[in-house]
């Protein structure tokens, strides 16, 4: 999103911010939207993984459109016509995709499995990606330890997101998702829990989810060191997919180019802190992209 006078002109966009498909038969539906008519930065993709509760990243985009004009796109390819390849190495396609569609460079806010997509975009194709923004981001390999089980959230969400996994389960989908929101939750969420039944019970919806449930980050964390832009890690205090969520954030840091990482924490949040506390996260946004465009 970092302005630069070498870089190809921002995509325009219509005000009706009507959904869009890539050409080539890219599996990313598109939806432009938060201020979209004027167009004054590069276009930000947002991704997120859509078995979470449906709308979450509009609060986001909300959020957004208060702030200085952009143009955000939201890909999602379990939206798509290819339910089957949940890697973030596919999922980081469709985001290269959607930008060449749009027209680059852009700016990357990748979600969960999708913030590990972003990584792998930006070290594939480091013309057209300015900076990258990870939300809660699974993007390096995994591990567990045995005293990891001793923090209750982290307990919760580990055997519920198991046995969603194993039993193809909404039910414990549903469960985990409470997990996830620990304390502040969205004035609808009955309704979006609804609507999350609703969906996983579509054909190939559970198998879509599983498949990205066992689907390893090792792509993404091979990709780290590759990474020539601007990242900035935002992490929940209360993230119940890790033990320690500042010390994951630390490391996917850590192991990215020297000075070109920061980590952010959002005190109270847990694995969508975008919906639980959107002004929040995009204050540290806009923050993050003045100093990547006055280093640019």
């Amino acid at each position: 999103m970092s302005p630069s006078s070498s870089r190809p002109p921002a995509a325009s966009a219509s005000s009706s911010c009507s959904p869009r498909t890539p050409p080539a038969g890219g599996a990313a539906a598109v939806g432009c939207c938060g201020g979209c008519s004027t167009p004054s930065w590069p276009p930000a993709p947002t991704a997120e993984p859509r078995h979470g509760p449906p709308r979450s990243p509009g609060r986001l985009h909300r959020a957004r459109a208060r702030k200085p004009r952009r143009t955000p796109a939201r890909p999602a390819r379990c939206g798509g016509p290819d339910l089957r390849a949940w890697s973030r190495t596919a999922i980081a396609g469709d985001l290269l995709a959607v930008i060449r569609h749009l027209g680059g460079p852009a700016v990357l806010v990748g979600h969960s499995v999708s913030g590990g997509a972003a990584t792998i975009a930006a070290a594939q194709e480091p013309s057209l990606i300015t900076a990258v923004v990870e939300l809660a981001p699974f993007t390096r390999k995994q591990s567990i330890h045995l005293g990891d089980l001793r923090v209750k959230r982290f307990r919760q969400g580990t055997l519920r997101l198991l046995g969603a996994d194993a039993f193809g389960s909404v039910l414990l989908w549903r469960s985990y998702l409470d997990v996830a929101y620990l304390g502040v939750k969205p004035a609808d969420w009955d309704e979006r829990l609804g609507r999350v039944d609703s969906l996983l019970r579509e054909p190939g919806r559970m198998k879509a989810m599983q498949g990205m449930g066992r689907s390893a980050p090792t792509d993404a964390g091979a990709q780290l060191g590759g990474v020539r832009c601007p990242v900035l890690v935002i992490m929940g205090t209360l993230d119940p997919d890790w033990a320690d969520p500042h010390a994951e954030g630390s490391a996917i840091v850590n192991a990215l180019p020297s000075g070109l990482g920061r980590r952010e924490m959002i005190g109270g949040a847990g694995h969508y802190p975008h919906d639980q506390f959107p002004d929040q996260v995009v204050s540290l946004m806009l923050g993050f992209l003045r100093s990547a465009a006055a280093r640019a």
